[in-house]
């Protein structure tokens, strides 16, 4: 297993995006699970499978299709990932948050981040987006920060502060768009866990009291990265299912995916308004 990739092959891979487009995009945008339609709004893409790229981890989770989608989104050059790569799925930390690394290396700026959480907020329903406006890195705090190992010392600092993962402004405009599209904007704390497994009433019960607002398998990883190199982060939780505090339902990921459906249309707007004020 790939314990960290050097500065040579992180460059090896995005030369090797850089020869598939002539794009030269700012925006990155990570779909998660169920979002991946949103992808097919993008204009003129060029289309990259992870597989093709040397050293690129493939996405083995159903909802993700694990390809780049380089193209035009509100007349902005966009890099998008349609689908992810998760800890769970057995890759390590530096195979997870390598994309966020190659986007450094593109010059990329900005990363709009979303994905599927379980609603631990009482007051979140099912299809509701959430704003992050902060998060829970329970995977770091448990040994598996993505930072571990050599530092990079031309993207970033060894002991990088992390006061602010997602930037105000941003989220300021991502607000701004909301009430302007007349949509229910939440915002809250997104808790980041391992999986693959869903979280048990007393895992969730637990979350509640630490503060959580949503939970998710994925995410803060990739945003401790980005901080770390500088780029600026928007992060959207689309609420999939309640919180099963008291054990009486059964959660699937096939619920995560057709939650999807209807979150997809609330996040597109969203980010096409964020696009329009950058």
């Amino acid at each position: 297993m790939t314990a960290h990739f050097t500065l040579q092959q992180i460059d090896d891979v995005a030369k090797a995006v850089q020869a598939r487009t002539s794009r030269r995009p700012r925006v990155s945008i990570i779909l998660g699970s169920g979002l991946n339609d949103l992808a097919g709004s993008v204009q003129n893409p060029d289309l990259i499978p992870f597989g093709d790229l040397p050293n690129f981890p493939v996405s083995t989770v159903f909802g993700h299709s694990g390809r780049l989608v380089i193209g035009e989104l509100e007349g902005r050059s966009v890099f998008v990932m349609q689908g992810r790569i998760h800890f769970y799925e057995g890759y390590t930390m530096a195979q997870v948050t390598l994309p966020i690394r190659v986007m450094q290396r593109l010059g990329i700026e900005t990363l709009i981040v979303t994905n599927a959480a379980g609603g631990v907020n009482p007051d979140f329903l099912p299809g509701d987006v959430m704003l992050i406006t902060d998060n829970l890195n329970l995977m770091g705090m448990t040994g598996h920060n993505p930072l571990m190992g050599p530092n990079y010392d031309e993207i970033g600092p060894r002991f990088p502060d992390m006061s602010q993962p997602y930037d105000r402004a941003l989220n300021d405009i991502a607000r701004n768009v909301a009430k302007k599209e007349k949509l229910i904007l939440r915002e809250g704390t997104y808790a980041g866990l391992s999986g693959p497994s869903f979280e048990g009433p007393a895992d969730l019960r637990f979350l509640r009291l630490a503060g959580a607002d949503s939970v998710g398998m994925s995410t803060v990883p990739e945003v401790l990265v980005a901080r770390h190199g500088g780029m600026r982060v928007l992060g959207f939780s689309g609420i999939s299912n309640k919180a099963n505090l008291d054990g009486s339902t059964v959660t699937t990921h096939e619920e995560v995916i057709e939650a999807g459906k209807i979150i997809t249309p609330k996040m597109e707007t969203l980010i096409r308004g964020v696009l329009r004020q950058l």
